[in-house]
């Protein structure tokens, strides 16, 4: 199991579900997503979230531990059950997804041991979903100020249906250094926080300085990428690939931005490295594919360019 303590650590922070398609079924939630990527990527991915006390909690932790994730931050919940999100398609182009209500990462609660964790982070990466609870919310950000100073913590925004609030996100922002989202969430961001969309440099601008993020990234799928950082822009062009799922591809990016962060990177090349890293997700089946030798060589010809 890739769990060197000399690794850099990077945690995944909120839901785990599975995603119900009728009869079949498959393991969901952005952070076990940039865990497991992150373990790819030369990093200690860690999960927090919780699971319930039950078949379906038990069969997510079997599948965890198959990823060479750990599960020791993954609590058990005796009274509500594990998450699941039922998607449907009554229109085959545009799947409609349910994600239930009241089950157990809706109720994490913030421990001891989870306040060592995360004092030893060197990022962390959490999103509005999981927040929708008072309960899963509060110890959220008390996870998140229980990091260090250094600690890169990344708010990927990844808005799901009703499930946000300008409160919950004005309280993110101040608690980030790096937002992630699309160009959908900034017609959203722009709504609710009064922010200017007209002109992406402008809505950048006015997010670093009203919340204190140091960078901006905005991801535009297969156009690429822009990130507003150190009073820099950098336009990034997407790579032309067969998209055979495009599931998880937004989660391999950000775990592929931390980890090259991490080492040192500059902006425009972390970001070009996410960039291709998260093309190459997208050109396999499924959110978690192996692909530790495929990212290797790719952060080698990029660091080599």
């Amino acid at each position: 199991m890739n769990n060197s303590a000399s690794l850099p650590l990077v945690i995944g922070l909120g839901e785990l579900l599975w995603d119900c398609f009728g009869d079949n079924r498959r393991p969901g939630g952005a952070p076990a997503n940039v865990a497991f990527q992150a373990n790819q990527l030369g990093c200690r991915g860690t999960v927090v979230t919780r699971v319930g006390q039950d078949d379906l909690g038990r069969e997510l932790l079997d599948f965890l531990k198959k990823q060479q994730l750990s599960t020791d931050y993954v609590q058990v919940d005796e009274n509500y059950p594990t998450g699941t999100v039922t998607v449907e398609f009554t229109d085959a182009n545009d799947p409609q997804y349910t994600i239930h209500e009241q089950v157990a990462w809706d109720h994490l609660d913030f421990t001891a041991p989870l306040a060592t964790l995360m004092g030893d982070a060197r990022a962390v990466c959490f999103g509005t979903l999981a927040q929708r609870e008072a309960d899963s919310r509060e110890a959220i950000h008390q996870c998140l100020a229980a990091t260090s100073d250094d600690c890169l913590v990344v708010y990927d925004i990844n808005l799901r249906q009703k499930y946000y609030d300008r409160d919950w996100i004005e309280r993110s922002l101040k608690a980030a250094r790096v937002v992630k989202l699309n160009q959908d969430e900034v017609e959203v961001l722009s709504e609710l926080l009064g922010v200017s969309q007209d002109d992406l440099q402008k809505f950048a601008d006015q997010l670093q300085a009203d919340y204190g993020v140091e960078a901006i990234c905005i991801t535009r799928g297969s156009q690429g990428c822009l990130i507003y950082a150190e009073g820099e822009v950098y336009d990034i062009p997407g790579t032309p690939v067969e998209v055979a799922d495009a599931v998880g591809a937004g989660d391999a990016f950000t775990a592929a931005l931390i980890s090259r962060r991490l080492l040192g990177w500059s902006w425009d090349r972390a970001a070009l490295f996410a960039n291709r890293v998260g093309g190459l997700v997208a050109s396999q089946s499924g959110a978690m594919p192996v692909l530790r030798d495929e990212f290797e060589q790719l952060s080698q010809e990029i660091k080599n360019s």
